[in-house]
């Protein structure tokens, strides 16, 4: 995208805060300043992996992205925050593997038309993520950029949910949401209105959506009325109606009155693609002479039609329907087009996030357009219309009919318009008002970008997590001892004494420097001691978490016949290496020499790569671990077996068979008739040694839980 240089400042500046900040963003504007435009430049100009979601089927089409619904799986209805609802029954346990990797790798989640998100829904975003990311962050930790115009169409709230929602929210927009009430959110308006060049309009459009309604302004648009508008509906007019019924009364009413041949083209559908979803009549139904409305925009190179843009249909063939429009010197042939339902999926080769097209709508590319609903008109321009707002029943419904149009010549109104069918929220007037306090600078950029800097370091270096986890490891390993393998239990507390000593305390002391060098230099991109710190510090922690914890964990495994201790331990060790993976990847670009985007991918590709346990080979196979003769307790045996052999002038071999003693040190039973699992101790033996056998490693069982618990 070609950024207008008058615009430049104002796009320029959201842009810089998305790519290089953690800041949420609420980017709004007047109808037709160029938020959908921005939102379409995203994809080749952000280095950051986003998805992009909105509240309906069709606008999601639109936007190039999923529903919020489906996209978390969040049932319809209201979601009261903190209590037991529907969202915290079922539905997370669903996720599918693909899409728990997408939640866990996301930095940016965009979302369209936000005017249309209820704050409730928002929340219940915020509960998802929370769950895949970071559970103590707003949205997981992940970036929001919000687009719409409050102006434009409200959430919907149905009598009985907003006596429901009262009681948890002041507001049913989405500045009402908890979560996003917890961060410190910036708004950026974009002034440049491309749509309309009549400075008169677009000042009358402003007073009009600041609530600053007076007689002048009724004046001005009542001017427009004409109690003989029938007269323009054949004539490249577009009737806005508030009503579907409306719409769809006059447009059959004119289909009727048509003379000639009826045409009924079936769009095609395949694969998956909701029926909520369809952007076009799956019926379609002409005659020649009909007035018809694009619904999509041309891709040819020519461009010779776009969505919203108004014809009349001159013939009819089996090839194509040809549509001459108002003023046009040729006849447009216009031929089927496809639109694509997509989900998001994850390259195996690259980790990049992509989307898959998983559902296929063809259809010609019109629809019926003597009138239109002006809820379906959102995001359209027209030349002409006929605005009926006689019966105007939501906020922002007529801002939306006359922001529709080009200019306000270009509007014929079907009846007057009061200051009531005007109306505006006052909550929305309110916030609006306060947009302007919300609009950041340049030095507040610096400083959210010192800020996103700094929160990453301080993450990267922060060993806490992995210190929760391995004491949470190691109560596990001491509960079940009697049934695992000694030598891994020895080998687990050695990689907890060295991560903490060579690891953590280390992180602690570097994450201060960190902080007192970005307080005097900033960003590190401008700050040389910075840079040669962290490719030291990413050096040595790399190298430590491969030697320390990596290498140990992916070597040695949990060997147990007890499935729920396994399974158990095996889960603590998978989120140990999955967190020790992500920083070890975020190490090697600090190293390399830190980038942001660099950094940011690193993290992304290492936090969905696939975890995988040691276990042992097969389920028969009697552990005779060779590692045990490593162990204390094997020391223990068998310096009581070589006594035992001295006292009854024997071989030690006689006394007990070394495998004997790996699968003691190995099993660590506490009964007799545990000693009778082993392989190679039969009963003579066991009545003749098992109390002596029992004792020491008794002992050495207590031993070992006082040094890990001291």
């Amino acid at each position: 995208m070609t950024i207008q240089p008058h615009v430049n400042s104002k796009t320029e500046l959201a842009f810089d805060f998305i790519q290089n900040t953690n800041t949420n963003l609420f980017l709004t504007g007047k109808a037709g300043t160029g938020k959908t435009t921005f939102l379409r430049s995203l994809g080749n100009r952000l280095s950051k992996r986003m998805i992009v979601v909105a509240p309906t089927g069709v606008a999601a089409v639109n936007a190039g992205g999923v529903t919020i619904h489906s996209f978390f799986q969040i049932p319809f209805g209201p979601y009261l925050p903190g209590s037991k609802s529907a969202l915290s029954i079922e539905p997370h346990q669903r996720f599918n593997r693909i899409k728990i990797k997408i939640m866990k790798s996301i930095d940016l989640l965009v979302i369209d038309e936000i005017s249309m998100v209820r704050c409730d829904l928002l929340d219940a975003v915020d509960e998802v993520l929370r769950r895949f990311k970071d559970r103590n962050k707003p949205f997981g930790g992940v970036q929001l950029l919000m687009i719409g115009d409050l102006q434009q169409l409200a959430p919907v709230v149905k009598d009985d949910e907003r006596e429901l929602l009262s009681g948890y929210y002041d507001s049913f927009f989405f500045f009402g949401s908890h979560a996003l009430q917890k961060t410190n959110y910036v708004c950026i308006e974009l002034t440049h209105i491309y749509r309309q060049k009549d400075k008169h309009f677009i000042e009358l459009l402003n007073k009009i959506g600041a609530n600053q309604i007076d007689d002048k302004i009724l004046s001005d648009l009542n001017k427009r009325f004409d109690p003989d508008y029938s007269r323009f509906i054949d004539k490249g007019y577009i009737s806005l109606t508030t009503h579907n019924y409306q719409s769809q009364q006059i447009n059959n009413s004119k289909l009727a009155q048509l003379p000639g041949q009826t045409y009924t083209f079936e769009a095609e559908v395949n694969g998956d693609f909701p029926e909520y979803a369809y952007p076009a009549d799956s019926r379609l139904i002409l005659k020649t002479g009909a007035q018809v409305m694009f619904i999509k925009n041309d891709t040819s190179p020519e461009k010779l039609f776009y969505n919203g843009k108004i014809g009349t249909v001159t013939e009819i063939n089996d090839e194509a329907i040809f549509v001459k429009c108002p003023g046009a010197p040729y006849t447009i042939a216009v031929m089927r087009m496809e639109w694509s339902n997509t989900r998001y999926t994850i390259d195996d080769e690259t980790k990049a996030i992509n989307e898959e097209v998983i559902g296929t709508f063809t259809q010609y590319p019109l629809k019926l357009a003597w009138a239109i609903t002006i809820h379906k008109s959102q995001g359209l321009t027209f030349d002409h219309a006929i605005i009926d707002a006689q019966q105007a029943f939501a906020h922002g419904q007529v801002y939306v009919a006359l922001s529709r149009c080009r200019t306000l010549e270009g509007i014929v109104l079907s009846s007057m318009i009061s200051a009531r069918s005007l109306r505006n929220d006052v909550v929305v007037s309110d916030y609006i008002l306060g947009i302007p306090e919300k609009e950041p600078d340049s030095n507040q950029l610096q400083m959210a970008k010192a800020a996103f800097f700094q929160s990453l370091m301080v993450e990267l270096f922060d060993f806490s997590s992995l210190t929760r986890r391995f004491g949470y490891l190691m109560k596990l390993l001491i509960e079940h001892q009697s049934i695992l393998h000694p030598a891994f239990i020895d080998g687990a507390r050695r990689v907890q004494y060295r991560m903490n000593s060579e690891m953590t305390a280390v992180a602690e002391k570097f994450a201060i420097q960190i902080k007192t060098a970005i307080a005097q230099n900033g960003q590190p991109d401008e700050n040389g001691y910075l840079i040669e710190r962290l490719k030291s510090a990413g050096r040595y922690f790399k190298e430590k978490a491969g030697e320390i914890i990596i290498t140990f964990f992916t070597t040695n495994s949990i060997e147990t016949d007890n499935k729920q201790v396994r399974k158990s331990l095996s889960e603590v060790v998978e989120r140990i290496l999955e967190e020790i993976a992500i920083k070890s990847a975020c190490f090697g670009v600090c190293e390399n020499g830190y980038t942001l985007k660099n950094f940011l991918e690193a993290r992304a590709v290492a936090g969905i790569e696939d975890i995988a346990v040691p276990r042992k080979k097969s389920k028969e196979q009697p552990i005779y671990d060779e590692s045990a003769k490593e162990t204390e307790i094997y020391g223990l045996l068998k310096e009581w077996r070589t006594y035992m052999a001295a006292e009854m002038d024997v071989a030690p071999y006689m006394i007990m068979h070394n495998k004997v003693l790996i699968l003691l040190s190995t099993r660590l039973p506490d009964t007799l008739e545990e000693l009778k699992l082993i392989k190679g101790l039969g009963q003579r033996k066991i009545n003749q040694y098992g109390e002596q056998l029992l004792a020491i490693i008794s002992d050495y069982k207590k031993q070992l839980q006082d040094e890990v618990s001291g």
